[in-house]
């Protein structure tokens, strides 16, 4: 594979980084949130169950619903024997709730396979339900304390800025980004999952999309992105700007959270959910997929109810 960057390039931005670690370090461990997951206060499966329900989804808002969860379930083979109407429920408002699902045969393989030990091999781990590259590196990362680059979007802005000046476009990363994040990362394994906890805590508090407060960023002496006066702030790749109203998923959130407000095992009649949107076609469609994604049960004709 072509590198990005030169043999030159390639050394300073490692010599950047070295100087970088110290102050870094140092901001971590004075300014971490204190987050329940965090330092070693949990196991290598409540590390995933974490990294799964914040995909998307705002770290403040997943605690609540973390910590339920893990009293719950503290482990793959309880989640794995859980009625899938409880855990649609306890997702809650999370988001996405296919996740919840995907979590719950993620767990199933865990158990059965692994003898309710999740693996601390990456090969092993993208194998998981539900399970791709970022999550797997965090895991290994931040659970197994292995020495690897953790590729997200706050971690992919705070380098993109300070190494090379220039805004993270969004989107997939591009090999570049990628390139960087493994130039940098240090050569120590304790060391690497410091910088990988520091860097993502950097970017969710600190070097914001909009708003970078370079004033209490211990990167900002050696920023080239501050350097150069945030040059394009906030600049995104092109693309329809998403909107949340009148979408199918609007839709399905509203199906959902009537039938999460039941008694356990009722039904939501079909004139009952009906009254939820006016539109009877999209209705209809958001049940259907519903249903196919597992997340619903259509039973006695067309009334509903979460999965046993």
């Amino acid at each position: 594979m072509a590198t990005q960057f030169t043999h030159t390039q390639a050394d300073r931005l490692v010599g950047e980084a070295f100087a970088m670690r110290a102050p870094l370090a140092a901001w971590w461990q004075s300014h971490a949130r204190d987050l329940p997951w965090r330092f070693g206060r949990t196991t290598p499966w409540g590390v995933l169950v974490c990294e799964v329900m914040s995909q998307q989804t705002q770290m403040s808002r997943v605690v609540p619903y973390w910590e339920a969860w893990m009293e719950r379930w503290p482990d793959a083979a309880a989640l794995a024997g859980a009625a899938k109407s409880d855990v649609i429920t306890a997702w809650g408002r999370l988001g996405y709730p296919r996740r919840a699902l995907r979590l719950q045969e993620c767990a199933k393989v865990v158990a059965d396979e692994y003898d309710d030990r999740l693996p601390d091999d990456y090969d092993r781990l993208v194998a998981l339900p539900g399970i791709g590259d970022y999550t797997a590196s965090a895991v290994l990362s931040f659970a197994f304390g292995r020495r690897i680059a953790v590729i997200d979007t706050n971690i992919r802005r705070v380098l993109s800025r300070a190494f090379l000046g220039e805004e993270s476009l969004g989107g997939s990363a591009t090999p570049a980004e990628r390139e960087l994040a493994r130039l940098v990362l240090p050569g120590d394994a304790r060391a690497s999952v410091t910088w990988n906890q520091a860097i993502m805590e950097v970017g969710a508090t600190v070097c914001l999309p909009k708003t970078p407060q370079c004033d209490d960023c211990p990167l900002a002496a050696a920023c080239l992105f501050l350097e150069l006066g945030w040059p394009h702030l906030g600049q995104r790749r092109t693309r329809p700007r998403q909107r949340f109203a009148g979408t199918d998923r609007q839709v399905r959130g509203k199906i959902l959270h009537a039938l999460r407000e039941l008694p356990a095992g009722s039904v939501l009649a079909y004139d009952d959910a009906a009254a939820l949107w006016e539109d009877r076609v999209q209705l209809d469609r958001c049940i259907a997929s519903l249903d196919e994604d597992g997340l619903i049960e259509i039973v006695d004709g067309h009334a509903l109810r979460l999965p046993r």
